[in-house]
């Protein structure tokens, strides 16, 4: 790991805490998503708050340097291949 990435994991993950805090402010300003509206229950700010947890939970992956035994534990999963996770 090293220090560049760390902090563009916690970068992703402020950008992903942003998102989800004010979910209210970008329906204001950027609209509503049509396709969270059909979806959802919750509607768009729902949506909003959906992607931001995502984006939470990828740039704290990156950030511990967790991405490629998430990926090789997900890929041995659902494909049967023998990759070895640390």
């Amino acid at each position: 790991m090293t220090f560049g990435k760390f902090i563009l994991g916690i970068i992703i993950a402020t950008i992903g805490f942003l998102i989800t805090w004010k979910s209210e402010w970008l329906l204001n300003n950027f609209g509503r998503l049509e396709s969270a509206e059909r979806y959802l229950n919750g509607g768009t700010r729902l949506g909003y708050k959906i992607i931001g947890i995502i984006l939470i939970i990828i740039g704290l992956l990156y950030a511990t340097d967790l991405t490629d035994n998430l990926m090789a534990s997900i890929s041995n999963l659902l494909f049967s291949t023998n990759i070895e996770v640390e």
